[in-house]
């Protein structure tokens, strides 16, 4: 069976921010703070640009399994993108609040931090961590 190739990495998480599009910088500080606050997690890479807090085991019912992180973001080039679990249920309650984003198969992509309210971020972010313990312990 395959293994999953987005590993943790001993990569600094402040020299990957650092070294990233200079414009996602400090809304990227601003998600590693956020982030580290709501998961109690510290923030780790994951694979070469993946900003992760905590992890958990999953397993597929094609037998598939691994460990990823709970929660995390990159600030990839063209945009944000925002890895929380379930932000693609489209009967998700908060995400007609959240503001200027738009979705991935499994992601939220925003341009900058400013175009989202916190405030909901927050909550879903919250609601990730519990949907993940609850289905992953």
């Amino acid at each position: 069976m395959a293994t999953n190739k987005t590993q943790p990495t001993q990569v600094s998480v402040e020299e990957f921010i650092r070294n990233s599009d200079p414009t996602k910088i400090d809304d990227s500080l601003q998600l590693v703070n956020i982030m580290e606050k709501l998961s109690g997690e510290k923030a780790t890479m994951w694979g070469p640009s993946i900003v992760g807090f905590g992890t958990y085991h999953y397993r597929y019912n094609s037998g598939h399994e691994g460990e990823m992180c709970k929660i995390g973001f990159s600030p990839r080039k063209s945009a944000f993108s925002l890895y929380i679990l379930h932000a693609d249920d489209s009967k998700h309650e908060l995400l007609p609040q959240l503001g200027k984003f738009s979705m991935g198969k499994s992601c939220i992509y925003f341009k900058k931090l400013s175009d989202l309210h916190l405030d909901i971020l927050e909550k879903m972010i919250i609601q990730s961590l519990q949907k993940t313990k609850a289905l992953y312990g």
